[in-house]
């Protein structure tokens, strides 16, 4: 008996002391300690305080993770998304793992696919987020006005294409004396059509568009948007029947343009949905860094509240750092 008592007691002291060493050290000031340096600590805080300001996008990629997740269920599409990035990725590094590791490190701060695989998937949630974000902001009148001014019944045209034929390469003296030259010749078609000459001999003779020369020029019935925004707008205001008074500029280079046909306008609920959707997508592309700052606006949508002030700083620098670069982006693809 007083062996067992024995045995029992050690029983007690020995996972006594296991309780007490699995416990977290605390430092005088009551903070758990982090690490330990001989007769010194370092508390989690202060290690929290440290790399809190360096490490605040990944507690936005943990935000939105939390806001997304839910809303927008992982599905085919997300997951055709994320295959075709990787794979894309991948093509570049020739089945060599260690280079395609290396490569997701350095530029997404990826350690295996599967990390990478878990941003992508994120990229694709936000994307999703922000588009619907956008498309909610587009107002009735915002559609109607793009209605009256864009919205018109399939149209038929036929062209006269006069090409701007210079090298990519050529001097701007070259070029511009090359622009003055092709929109002379497409002022003598419509002097010549002026004079009675038929626009689909003019067409044959003059034409740079192979595709329909021979036909006249005829390009068929398009949609307004189908078409370069130039072009659409001349043919729009264009009468059936009547050529365009002066060269209409565009990419491809001056157009005398015919009109030869025109449907009526579908009704605006016919084509509402496909406005707004034109409207979302065009908002995004005219402005780059409308995607920040509709994330920013749908955290705060969602009560995303910063209790530590710091960390709100750092999230708001970070924040304008995305804005500051991608408004720098732009600048330099537009210059």
């Amino acid at each position: 008996m007083k062996k067992k008592f024995i045995k029992i007691t050690m029983v007690i002291l020995f996972l006594s002391i296991m309780v007490t060493g699995c416990s977290k050290a605390k430092l005088k000031n009551g903070e758990e300690a982090a690490v330990s340096i001989r007769t010194s600590k370092i508390s989690a805080d202060n290690y929290y305080n440290e790399i809190k300001r360096e490490n605040v996008s990944k507690l936005v990629d943990m935000i939105d993770q939390k806001l997304f997740k839910n809303k927008y269920p992982t599905d085919d599409n997300e997951n055709k998304y994320v295959e075709e990035q990787i794979k894309q990725i991948k093509s570049n590094y020739s089945d060599n793992e260690k280079a395609f590791l290396s490569a997701i490190k350095q530029y997404f701060g990826a350690d295996s696919e599967k990390d990478l695989e878990t941003i992508f998937r994120l990229q694709y949630k936000r994307n999703l987020a922000v588009k619907d974000y956008v498309k909610d902001s587009i107002t009735d009148d915002d559609i109607k006005n793009y209605y009256e001014d864009n919205i018109t019944g399939q149209m038929k045209a036929s062209h006269i294409l006069i090409k701007v034929n210079v090298k990519d390469s050529a001097s701007d003296e070259e070029k511009a004396k090359a622009e003055k030259k092709a929109l002379a010749k497409a002022k003598k078609v419509i002097t010549l059509l002026d004079k009675g000459e038929k626009f689909k001999d003019l067409a044959k003779k003059y034409s740079d568009d192979d595709s329909n020369k021979n036909d006249g020029g005829n390009l068929g019935f398009f949609n307004y948007n189908d078409m370069d925004e130039n072009f659409a707008k001349a043919t729009k205001e264009l009468k059936k029947g009547k050529y365009s008074s002066e060269p209409v500029k565009t990419q491809y280079g001056y157009h005398i343009i015919l009109k030869t046909g025109q449907k009526d306008r579908p009704s605006l609920d016919s084509v509402k949905a496909n406005i707004k959707e034109t409207l979302t997508e065009k908002n995004l592309s005219n402005d780059p860094t409308l995607t920040y700052t509709a994330l920013m606006k749908i955290r705060e949508k969602n009560n995303v509240k910063w209790e530590d002030k710091e960390l709100k700083r750092a999230y708001d620098d970070l924040m304008q750092s995305l804005i500051n670069s991608t408004n720098s982006n732009s600048d330099t693809t537009t210059n």
